[in-house]
């Protein structure tokens, strides 16, 4: 078991960095190295007022409803809304004692800095076998980068052997609204905290909007360490109309699937194995992933590249035929 690097952790979206590293690269640059839907929901107009009063309680609590009825749990009241989930994973921490804390990896390294930034023992393991004897157990799921999933029933077993030893489990599913079949939120037991992503789903990163779902108690005290007026209103009114349409995700969900698919067959010969990921994202393993990631952005294509595997790339969903016709072109031009 490793502990997760301390160093600075690579982010996808980070234009500046391709910029040094590939001055002569053409622009626009087209960003590959996030896992953020590429057609966003189209933001409804937005009245003056949500920029010039507080928000209500009135409309937290309507949000956080439209979350629930999205989401599938069974009490508005247990939907915590937040500016992002980076804040939730930041925030948890300080919420309990210091502990042992494994995180089943290689994962979002954000989590362990968390965790180990707050003072408790964090270890990373491969399998939630190895998770035994720790206090506080995270997961991503699916999980980031590679897509692996674990179903709601082991997610059920894993909690219930850790509540029998005063044990929680946090489970992040940021990319669980395209990829959550195992969503644990419709059956949650008293010691899970779930995460869940608007922007990522939505193509509204910028929004700053996520949830923590739990049991009433921890939710309250969730809330309380978030503060009053912790969601702006513009993010209310976006959030609470977004989560609603049941018609757009359904056609976003469709619609990424199909594009995954075109994804995976631009990348598989360029793979030493079959892609994986979600469907917002797909990541390809190979020896030539050092020298693809410098030829793509030579063109001027930004992917995600890993610390910890330099045979990793990740890459996200292109947003139009013309994107996706540059990376056509680069792919073909590339030789192994």
């Amino acid at each position: 078991m490793n502990r997760m690097s301390e160093a600075r952790i690579w982010h996808g979206g980070d234009l500046d960095e391709a910029r040094r590293l590939f001055p002569d690269a053409p622009e626009p640059w087209i960003d590959l190295s996030t896992g953020i839907n590429p057609i966003a929901y189209p933001m409804p107009p937005l009245p003056a007022s949500l920029f010039e009063r507080l928000p209500s309680p009135a409309d937290h609590k309507d949000l956080e409803i439209a979350a629930a009825e999205a989401y599938g749990a069974s009490d508005a009241a247990m939907v915590v809304a937040a500016p992002g989930t980076q804040i939730l994973i930041s925030l948890l921490p300080a919420l309990w004692a210091q502990s042992r804390v494994a995180i089943l990896g290689p994962t979002y390294a954000e989590h362990a800095r968390a965790w180990r930034g707050a003072g408790h023992e964090v270890v990373e393991v491969g399998s939630t076998g190895g998770a035994e004897g720790a206090e506080i157990v995270v997961m991503v799921n699916p999980n980031n980068p590679d897509g692996r999933t674990l179903q709601r029933d082991a997610l059920l077993d894993h909690a219930a052997r850790l509540r029998r030893r005063g044990g929680w489990l946090v489970v992040d599913e940021a990319f669980a609204d395209f990829d959550g079949g195992g969503t644990l939120v419709p059956a949650l037991p008293a010691n899970a905290i779930v995460l869940r992503s608007f922007g990522k789903t939505y193509g509204l990163a910028g929004v700053r909007l996520g949830f923590a779902v739990a049991a009433n108690g921890f939710a309250d005290k969730l809330r309380r360490a978030l503060g009053p007026w912790s969601v702006s209103g513009p993010a209310m009114e976006v959030g609470r109309r977004a989560l609603r349409d049941r018609a757009w995700r359904q056609a976003a969900q469709e619609a990424r699937t199909e594009d995954a698919r075109r994804l995976d067959a631009l990348l598989a010969p360029h793979s030493d194995g079959a892609l994986r990921g979600t469907i917002l994202y797909r990541l390809m393993d190979g020896d030539c992933a050092s020298a693809l990631f410098s030829h793509l952005g030579r063109h001027g294509i930004w992917v995600r590249r890993f610390q910890y595997d330099p045979r990793l790339l990740r890459f996200g969903l292109p947003g139009s035929e013309e994107n996706w016709g540059r990376l056509e072109r680069a792919c073909a031009r590339f030789s192994r």
